[in-house]
């Protein structure tokens, strides 16, 4: 290289460095501000970001929705390890009838089947041991083992068709919390902390919530990138709060720690970061300066919104006896509403337990006690208190189980194995139409004959119903550009209102 284009390029470099310094408190702390809580853009009347409306929060990065919004937040109670939906929601008599019997190849049709039941000599078909009842204005069929949440059957829609790729847990997890079998996506909550930020600058716009059930109590386990931030800044990863003394691990002060010297500790420690952003202008370094604010006035916004010792007597009867057990799903339920409440935009709930592969009478029994009353207390809850027109709740796993009993059937006992083909999902509020069941499966309840919903067809409605084209909303990493909804899906515009 010659002398002169060495100088043109340290010049270059100089005048770079100059730009970047100079602009320390222009662009950067426009970009550090919006980090730390001053919303630029906020949400109007028209369901659209306005500079001058709504809460103070976190802006995310899209400064306009796509169309007007029908809610704020969702919370998403993910039932871990695939619910039958053959005992819950998809009535089958000709199961029953012909209990027993081999499943005809004509249903199977060569379809896959996990290892588990694959080398089976027969597939015997088996119904429920339990009853359906019919409820609602449209005698929507609702299992025994659900009484509570019959009774809001007029407020919810059932989705009896979706269907998944994934037929093992941890890949059909992962699908529907990312978009993909494989890890290292961002999580739903991730993409939606990006996008639209959060409307209070307390508390995360992500926060998770873990709950073991009592039917199968060590049954799959779950991992923390479920709810991780993939390749977006660590700033969108998800928040676990915790059933313990501390709910948020590291987020108190060691003892002596007076509130004078964290804030003089936070303003240093943001002076040297800052200066290490303008050196390598690494995001991360805004992300982590974020995060130590965020840390700082949660101190104060978790353990108020984690006491629950004020709720009245009948809001506990409401959600039922364990929502004063930190760590219940009921006890989570009665926490997400009272996120919801303070405008936490993703209010993800995983309950583990569903994954009975024998014992299943027995087993689903207990799972579905743990979270019927719970379930349908929170949609009623939200409805009471005017946050369910403006908060979409999602109930359901990760796919469903087989028509044939896995192991050996008998009169009273049997086992199902994983079905990715056909399974039964709910969601209520949102500006989803309510008392409905949308989708059809065949009399074997084995294959979808009327309105499948993939995957990506659910989270593509989601993000809808929050404002957002799926297919616009995108982040480039390594040369492509990347979508919750990958390549795929299509809003279910059938259910909506």
């Amino acid at each position: 290289m010659s002398e002169k284009k060495i100088v043109e390029e340290r010049s270059l470099i100089l005048n770079r460095r100059s730009f970047l310094g100079k602009a320390a408190m222009g662009v950067g702390g426009i970009g550090l501000a919006s980090l730390l809580g001053n919303n630029l853009f906020r949400k109007g009347e028209n369901g659209l970001y306005t500079a001058d409306s709504g809460p103070a929060g976190v802006k995310g990065v899209l400064d306009s929705l796509h169309h007007p919004s029908k809610i704020k937040r969702v919370i998403y109670l993910f039932q871990s390890g695939g619910p039958s939906q053959l005992e819950l929601f998809d009535y089958k008599p000709l199961l029953n009838k012909r209990r027993g019997e081999d499943l005809p190849e004509s249903i199977r049709n060569g379809q896959r089947l996990t290892g588990m039941t694959s080398g089976q000599d027969r597939f015997p078909l088996v119904g429920s041991n339990f009853g359906f009842q019919q409820y609602g204005k449209n005698g929507t069929h609702i299992s025994d083992l659900l009484p509570y949440t019959a009774k809001i059957v007029d407020d919810i829609c059932i989705v009896k068709s979706m269907y998944t790729e994934a037929i093992n847990h941890d890949p059909a997890v992962t699908f529907f919390q990312t978009g993909s079998q494989q890890p290292g996506r961002p999580s739903i909550g991730s993409w939606l902390s990006y996008g639209l930020g959060s409307e209070n600058e307390n508390l995360p716009a992500f926060t998770v919530l873990l709950s073991r059930g009592s039917g199968r109590p060590n049954g799959q386990p779950l991992y923390t990138r479920l709810w991780g931030n993939g390749f977006l800044h660590s700033l969108h990863q998800g928040v676990q709060f915790r059933a313990a003394k501390d709910p948020v691990l590291y987020l108190n002060d060691p003892k002596g720690t007076t509130a004078d010297v964290k804030r003089s500790m936070l303003d240093k420690l943001a002076e040297l970061n800052d200066q290490h952003y303008q050196e390598s202008n690494d995001p991360e370094i805004q992300s982590r300066i974020a995060q130590y604010e965020m840390a700082y006035r949660m101190q104060t916004s978790v353990p108020d919104v984690m006491d629950t010792e004020g709720e009245p007597d009948y809001i506990y009867k409401m959600y039922g006896s364990d929502a004063k057990i930190p760590g219940t799903f009921a006890a989570n339920c009665l926490l997400a509403r009272r996120l919801a409440e303070k405008d936490v935009r993703f209010i993800q709930l995983y309950h583990m337990g569903w994954d009975q592969h024998d014992n299943l009478p027995g087993a689903i029994e207990k799972q579905a006690k743990d979270v019927d009353q719970a379930s349908a207390a929170l949609v009623s809850d939200l409805k009471q208190r005017g946050l369910l027109e403006d908060t979409l709740v999602v109930w359901g796993g990760e796919f469903g189980r087989t028509n044939y009993s896995q192991g050996l059937l008998t009169d009273t006992n049997y086992g199902r194995d994983h079905h990715p083909r056909c399974f039964t999902m709910w969601m209520a509020g949102g500006g989803i139409k309510p008392g409905i069941v949308y989708g059809e499966t065949d009399d074997f309840g084995y294959n979808i004959t009327k309105n499948p919903v993939h995957v990506h067809d659910f989270q593509a409605t989601m993000l809808h119903q929050l404002g957002i084209d799926h297919e616009k909303f995108t982040y480039k990493y390594q040369g492509r550009r990347f979508r919750l909804t990958d390549v795929e899906g299509h809003v279910v515009k059938d259910i909506l209102s």
